[in-house]
C-alpha cells in the first residue's frame, strides 16, 4: 500500500475516469486512489469496477445511492483513509481540471517544505484559469477576496478543490463541525486547518476547465459556499481551536 491517496468523487465522469486514472498511476510516485461515486447512471462505478481487476492492489471503490454533496464524500473518504495508514491524503476532480502531474507538487510540499496542508492554486502566480467564461473567472476570484475578507485567511485560492492534507490535519479536525456540504466544504476545511494553526503552502497551478462531461457548478452551490462563509465564520468564535 502507498502511503499517499488521491480521494475522487464522481457523478457522470465516464468520458474522464479511465485516463484519470491511468495517468495517476503512471506518476513517478506510487498513489492509491480511492473513487466515490454517487450511483453515477452513466456507469463511471462499472468502468471502475472493471479497472480494479487490473489495480486490484491499489484502486478502490465506494458506491453511494444517488447525489449526496460533495462534502459528505470527501468526509468518507478521509475517514476510509485514517483507518489505514495513509500519510498524506488528496482531494482532486475527475475532469482533468487538476492536472495529475501536480500531485507531486503537493506532496513536496507537504514532505518537502513542511507544510500541514498544500493547496494547488489558480490564484497565488495570478490568474492561472484557462477556457473559463470571464464571468465565471470574476466570480471564483472575488469568491475567494471576500473569504479572506471575513475570515481574515491569507490564502489566496480559498475555493480550490485541488489539496493534499498531511494525516495529523485530518486527525485534528472533527468532522461532525464541518457544516458546508457543497463547495463551501472546500472554504471550511481550509478555515478550519488554519484555525487550528497548521502550516499552508500555496502551490501555482493551471486550472482548465473540463473538455469532457458536463460541470456540477450551479448558482446555488455558489452561492452556499457564499453565504455559508458568514455562518462559518460567527461560529467559530464558539470554539476552542486547541489542538
Amino acid at each position: 500500500m502507498a502511503t499517499d491517496l488521491v480521494i475522487i468523487p464522481t457523478y457522470n465522469e465516464k468520458e474522464n475516469i479511465t485516463a484519470m486514472i491511468s495517468a495517476i498511476f503512471s506518476l513517478s510516485r506510487d498513489f492509491d486512489i480511492l473513487i466515490i461515486d454517487d450511483g453515477s447512471p452513466d456507469g463511471t462505478g462499472d468502468i471502475v469496477k472493471d479497472l480494479m481487476v487490473k489495480y486490484d492492489d491499489c484502486l478502490f471503490l465506494i458506491e453511494r445511492k444517488g447525489k449526496q454533496g460533495l462534502g459528505t464524500a470527501y468526509i468518507m473518504g478521509f475517514k476510509w483513509a485514517l483507518e489505514r495508514d495513509y500519510e498524506y491524503i488528496y482531494e482532486m476532480d475527475a475532469d482533468f481540471s487538476h492536472p495529475p502531474k501536480d500531485l507531486l507538487e503537493l506532496h513536496e510540499a507537504c514532505s518537502d517544505h513542511g507544510a500541514d496542508l498544500a493547496i494547488g492554486s489558480r490564484y497565488i502566480s495570478g490568474v492561472n484559469v484557462v477556457n473559463w467564461p470571464m464571468g465565471r473567472v470574476l466570480m471564483s476570484y472575488f469568491a475567494s477576496v471576500y473569504v479572506r475578507l471575513v475570515t481574515g485567511m491569507k490564502i489566496m485560492d480559498t475555493t480550490a478543490g485541488f489539496k493534499c492534507y498531511t494525516r495529523k490535519v485530518l486527525e485534528t479536525i472533527n468532522f461532525d463541525k464541518i457544516k458546508l456540504k457543497g463547495y463551501g466544504f472546500q472554504i471550511e476545511m481550509k478555515f478550519t486547518t488554519w484555525k487550528y494553526g497548521f502550516r499552508i503552502e500555496e502551490v501555482p497551478i493551471i486550472f482548465t476547465d473540463r473538455k469532457q462531461g458536463a460541470s456540477k457548478m450551479s448558482g446555488g452551490i455558489f452561492n452556499e459556499a457564499v453565504w455559508g462563509v458568514i455562518g462559518m465564520k460567527i461560529r467559530s468564535w464558539f470554539r476552542s481551536y486547541k489542538r
